[in-house]
């Protein structure tokens, strides 16, 4: 309004000036705020053109979807593989897909969509020219502050070329693994740990076992796929093969699927990354069976043959009619058929070994294996291994696992002579036989059950070594289970003439020479000797006596039993003290004559009458050496 004279403005009048002031002010804020969001526009549709620019020049295919699926954005390297834009619709995916893979890229995009959460899957897509390439597509929802979904972001990641690459490696491992299912051989693939990863055909045919049970986390620690005696040692041995990180090897028992047990040579190999690193264990391992029985065959065969006594030069029967005599026989017969254990007590010669062997032929286990040990023979420091055996590495020298002579006497008898001179630790281990019927072998904590008689003998007092401490008071009762004490040869006075006969034709009949006849007089002073020696000495006397003997009559030097010098011959070049003395000077001189040869029509043996092992055996006990024997 307007007047034409000055006038002070009404109330009405300034509160709409007031008014207009205030619209004049927010006009000016309008201004000043479109002009802001047309700036902040311009902003966001240069840094959308900018972010549009980077995804276009990267190398990956990536796009967006609109909340409800359908397609948003895809970027240029995205066009260019598919051949295809926005302009052909929202939908343009689901030209591009394989239709081998529709239903799953289908399926995972129903999980995906409705939890709104990441994911991604593997699709083959087509590209322009109509190949298809495979993708990784990965997948990860936009939300606002309330968690709604506003977008989905994308990528397609080519991965034709690392499944070409995995294609490669799934055919070459087949070819390999049918390389490896016809190996004869049993090979595993095991982890770092030990654990199996991989099994070849035989290993499943030999078990009866599947694949997935083969790599059960059990299988390594089932003893029922082992032998018991085996387990504890196997464990312990793969144990520290395994922690030593080198190649190492085991030897084990494995069940067959039709419940018996077959020898095996595990071999463990190593493999290593650039670092050093074990990556893997390759175990492969080799039947033995067939070799291990026949070294145990070999073996036994090995032990009767070397401890077995001359037949040549000692009896193959008990000979003799004296009371004496008769009543030891009569103790044999009794104990026999039992499985008693047996303590033999006798002076040296009286033929100890005989009346064990006499035991054992008469019993039960006469069909199974006689074996002797010598226990003053062995030294200390290696009886406890002859005896009872040892593993692989027990001690230096042990090279491969050693049966005993227990193990070999399994089911038979063993025959411990001159038991009086066992070391006493070994003492310890055959009481723990003889109450448990069990060793363990040197080197190894694991019982082996063994079935086996004993039968001990001795020419020493073994009371008063039980008296002096020098053996254990235990032992000497459980083997005193039932004594059977020889009689020496002078109180069989009576078997001497039998014994004579049967010793004159045994070596007559070796030496190829005709005794018909045998003077009374060497008779008498047979029975009139004491024979300190026992039966062992009157063999070696009429074994020399045979020797010399040149007609059909058997008979001695007189000085032969008194201990003096007989005169010189020669067949002796020197004076004889004693019969030892005289054996070695004969076998010498057969020697020296035979230019040192033993055996053959020309040897040493021949010469004398006596096969080339009873020569040999002399040799040895005389402490003859061949090759120091002067020619003449």
């Amino acid at each position: 309004m307007y007047y034409g004279a000055p006038r002070s403005p009404s109330t009405r009048e300034l509160r709409l000036i007031e008014d207009a002031g205030h619209i004049a002010v927010i006009a000016i804020e309008g201004e000043r705020s479109q002009a802001a969001l047309k700036n902040a526009f311009l902003e966001i549709q240069t840094s959308e053109r900018r972010l549009r620019t980077i995804l276009d020049a990267i190398p990956t295919q990536a796009w967006s979807l609109r909340p409800d699926g359908t397609v948003a954005y895809v970027n240029q390297r995205w066009q260019e593989y598919t051949g295809l834009s926005m302009e052909d619709g929202p939908d343009i995916t689901q030209f591009i897909v394989h239709p081998d893979d529709v239903q799953s890229a289908l399926a995972k995009w129903s999980e995906i969509l409705p939890a709104a959460k990441p994911g991604e899957s593997e699709v083959r897509l087509r590209r322009h020219d109509g190949q298809y390439r495979w993708f990784i597509v990965r997948v990860e929802p936009m939300r606002d502050e309330q968690g709604n979904v506003l977008h989905w972001y994308g990528t397609n990641t080519d991965i034709e070329d690392l499944k070409r690459a995995e294609a490669r490696l799934r055919q070459d491992e087949q070819e390999l693994r049918g390389v490896v299912d016809a190996i004869s051989q049993i090979i595993v693939v095991l982890s770092p740990s030990g654990t199996a990863l991989y099994a070849n055909r035989p290993l499943l045919d030999y078990t009866g076992l599947t694949m997935e049970q083969v790599m059960a986390p059990d299988f390594r620690g089932n003893p029922a796929f082992f032998h018991p005696e085996d387990w504890a040692r196997l464990q312990d041995e793969r144990r520290q093969g395994l922690s030593r990180s080198v190649p190492f090897e085991i030897e084990w028992r494995l069940r067959r699927k039709d419940g018996q047990y077959r020898w095996f040579l595990v071999r463990y190999h190593p493999l290593r990354d650039e670092q050093g690193r074990i990556l893997r264990w390759y175990a492969s391992a080799t039947d033995i069976d067939d070799r291990k029985r026949a070294e145990e065959r070999t073996r036994n065969e090995n032990l009767a043959l070397r401890e077995d006594i001359d037949r040549s030069s000692m009896f193959e029967e008990i000979v003799g009619s004296s009371p004496a005599l008769q009543r030891v026989l009569a103790q044999v017969a009794k104990v026999a058929t039992t499985d008693s254990t047996v303590l033999i007590l006798g002076d040296t010669g009286t033929g100890k070994e005989l009346i064990a062997r006499a035991i054992h032929k008469r019993s039960r286990r006469s069909t199974r294996a006689f074996i002797r040990v010598n226990c003053a023979a062995i030294p200390p420091s290696l009886i406890a291994s002859e005896l009872f055996g040892h593993e692989k590495g027990a001690f230096t020298g042990a090279l491969q696992r050693r049966l005993g002579r227990f193990e070999a006497a399994d089911g038979g008898t063993i025959f411990l002579d001159e038991i009086g001179d066992l070391p006493a630790e070994t003492q310890i281990a055959l009481l723990r036989v003889l109450q448990e019927r069990e060793i363990e072998r040197v080197g190894s904590s694991h019982p082996i059950a063994v079935d086996v008689r004993v039968l001990a003998a001795t020419n020493r007092d073994l009371e008063t070594a039980v008296q002096s401490g020098a053996f254990r008071q235990d032992l000497y009762y459980r083997l005193n289970v039932f004594p059977i004490e020889i009689p020496p040869l002078r109180e069989r006075v009576d078997d001497i003439p039998v014994l004579v006969e049967y010793l004159i034709e045994r070596y007559a009949k070796q030496a190829g020479k005709s005794i018909r006849n045998i003077k009374k007089q060497t008779v008498e002073l047979f029975q009139a000797y004491d024979w300190p020696g026992n039966v062992r000495e009157l063999q070696n006397v009429i074994e020399r006596a045979v020797v010399l003997c040149d007609g059909e009559t058997f008979a001695i030097d007189q000085s032969w039993l008194q201990g003096k010098p007989s005169r010189p011959s020669a067949r002796m070049p020197r004076p004889v003290t004693t019969l030892a003395e005289g054996e070695k000077e004969l076998i010498e001189a057969a020697l020296a004559a035979s230019s040192g040869r033993i055996s053959g029509p020309l040897g040493a043996a021949a010469k004398l009458g006596i096969p080339r092992q009873t020569l040999e055996s002399k040799m040895k006990g005389l402490h003859i050496d061949r090759l120091s024997v002067r020619v003449p």
